[in-house]
């Protein structure tokens, strides 16, 4: 029931999360088109666009899988229109289609959302989900309100609520968050977020807490998160920890880590205890005509936990750079029964992306 109402939590802040990433494009973008061959998996492509009309943008996204015949046939749509109303007021639309045995698309979910903020640096965030019945008539499944103040200016605190519909025509109270942001004179960022869920007698119990804190030191930056879950004499104790840093080498290289860590047992009970759950280590560079990116997933060894974590998947980002545009291509290896990687993927993804500018070779991220 828990996961239920968190699902239905965050996709409000998707919808908002959809709605920023969509303001931050700029003008038109070329189709670009991934797809992806595993080894005794039927393969699947995704194709995105983005476009850009007076106050609005418009992103969609494709998933097609290979048919009988050998052509791919699309499985689902998803269309996110992000429209500025007014200096203060954004709306997003996020539309899912299905298609079904017939060859037909039809709406399957609508989700909105309006944000209005005000001189101060206070904001209200309004939004529904409606789904599609067999009949193909929609109902709202789910509401949500969130509300920012301005503490000061170096703090703001959020406070959430999401209302799931009840079978009865009304709505009903599911979940609370209230999320604190500060920034400290040292530049570090603390957060602070409670999840509250009703207890079953009236009231609210704390379901989740997250806290995190950002410190960055020139090019370089550490976050650290900690996770505590409510255990079954409601108390709050530490469940995972993820500690992610970003560094930059003298040679230009970028080097993302992430180490997470849980209370759950490597192949038993657990003690109580945080153990490693999963590193990932990123490498990016640039070469001669592209770029390179590496990254490594380093696991326990569920079968003997005594031999301590190792590699257990290796893939490589490869983009060439050209007149016609950009190839990207991704090979990733993993570990067979006998310990060792073979290649277990290959994915292509051609655009028309020029080559970025020596100004913005920095900046770039891993490829997506």
């Amino acid at each position: 029931m828990k996961l239920a109402i968190w699902a239905v939590l965050w996709g409000g802040v998707t919808v908002s999360a959809r709605a920023q990433e969509a303001q931050q494009k700029s003008g038109d973008a070329a189709p670009t088109t991934s797809e992806t061959a595993v080894p005794n998996e039927n393969p699947s492509r995704t194709t995105e666009s983005h476009s850009k009309s007076g106050n609005g943008t418009v992103d969609t996204e494709r998933f097609e899988v290979r048919g009988p015949d050998g052509s791919y046939m699309p499985v689902s749509d998803t269309e996110t229109e992000t429209v500025r109303v007014d200096a203060t007021t954004t709306r997003t639309v996020v539309r899912t289609y299905r298609w079904d045995g017939n060859g037909e698309r039809k709406l399957a979910q609508v989700s909105e959302a309006e944000s209005k903020s005000t001189a101060g640096g206070d904001s209200q965030t309004v939004g529904t989900t409606s789904t599609s019945d067999v009949n193909g008539n929609f109902q709202v499944v789910s509401r949500s309100v969130a509300d920012t103040k301005k503490i000061s200016p170096d703090e703001q605190q959020t406070k959430s609520t999401v209302y799931v519909a009840d079978g009865n025509g009304g709505f009903t109270a599911s979940a609370q968050t209230e999320e604190s942001q500060k920034t400290n004179a040292d530049h570090t960022i603390e957060v602070k977020k409670t999840t509250r869920v009703p207890d079953g007698n009236g009231g609210w119990q704390v379901g989740e807490q997250k806290e995190t804190t950002t410190k960055q030191d020139g090019k370089n930056r550490t976050t650290e998160e900690r996770t505590s879950l409510t255990d079954s004499e409601g108390k709050l104790s530490e469940a995972t920890r993820t500690v992610e840093q970003d560094t930059e080498t003298p040679e230009g290289e970028r080097v993302h880590k992430v180490a997470k860590y849980s209370t759950d047992g490597v192949g038993g009970p657990g003690d109580g205890r945080l153990h490693m759950d999963r590193q990932v280590t990123t490498v990016q560079k640039k070469t001669a005509d592209g770029e390179a990116t590496e990254e490594q997933v380093v696991e326990p060894n569920l079968a003997n936990p005594s031999d301590g974590p190792q590699p257990t998947r290796k893939t490589k980002y490869t983009v060439l750079y050209g007149p016609s545009g950009a190839q990207q291509t991704t090979t990733t290896q993993a570990r067979d029964a006998n310990g060792n990687l073979s290649v277990v993927s290959v994915e292509t993804k051609k655009s028309e992306q020029a080559a970025p500018s020596q100004g913005a070779a920095g900046a770039s991220e891993k490829p997506q």
